[in-house]
Formats: structure tokens, sequence, C-alpha cells
């Protein structure tokens, strides 16, 4: 398989590009990361969602300590071609690593951030380092 393909994103200044990830059943919004080239052409090849860690610098396979796996169903690129969106199958049904469902659990509630969502699995049971 040719890369052109990549040629089509506009990689920020950083060599990245955000990704929002929609759960493939329910439609629901997971999270949003970023990929370099490498993440996006490993996510294609082996049709598991892989991300680049910007505090870590590297490489991350997402489930790869929890074991939430993400398998992509789809991926498409939004008209500007600065945002992929990735449709996945969410392993254990938690892609936070809080062990919520969802990244985004909290509500603006008038002026304050309102917990909306409840812990599926205790971080601390997830990751075992």
């Amino acid at each position: 398989m040719s890369d052109a393909w990549l040629s089509d994103i506009r990689w920020n200044g950083d060599g990245l590009v955000p990704v929002v990830v929609q759960d493939e059943a329910t439609g629901r919004l997971l999270m949003c990361a970023w990929m370099n080239r490498e993440a996006l052409q490993q996510t294609v090849a082996g049709g598991e969602a892989v991300y680049w860690s910007r505090s870590r610098r590297q490489l991350w396979h997402k489930g790869e300590q929890s074991g939430h796996r993400q398998r992509v169903v789809e991926i498409r690129l939004d008209c500007d071609g600065d945002t992929i969106l990735l449709r996945v199958e969410q392993g254990g049904g938690i892609a936070c690593h809080t062990g919520r469902e969802s990244c985004f659990y909290r509500q603006l509630v008038g002026e304050r951030w309102t917990v909306m969502e409840p812990v599926l699995k205790d971080p601390a049971a997830i990751y075992k380092e």
C-alpha cells in the first residue's frame, strides 16, 4: 500500500494531527488524541488505534497497559484535512484513564465543572505498575 494518502493530511508544525475518537456502536465521543505519521501508519496496518503521546514523546498503543484496546472500524478525514475521526470498537467499555467510558465526563454547570459519569473501574486496578 502506497503512503501517498498521508500527503492529504495537514500536519501541524510538530508533525501531528488531532484525532477525535467515537464509539462505532453508540456514536458517543470517547476521547481526543494526537497522531504522527508513524502512529497513523501503524493504526492502518494493525487495525488498532496507535497515538502519539505528547507528554511522553513516544508512540502509544491504546490499551497496551489497560487492555482497553480500540479496534478501528473506520477512519475519516475532515474537509480541511486537519482532523481525523476514528470510529472504534472500545475494548472493555472504558476509554478514559480515570476508569470511565469517556474522557468527557465533566459538564459545566453554572460556573463549576461537575462530574457527570461514574468510574466503571478503579484506575489502580487497571494500571498495575
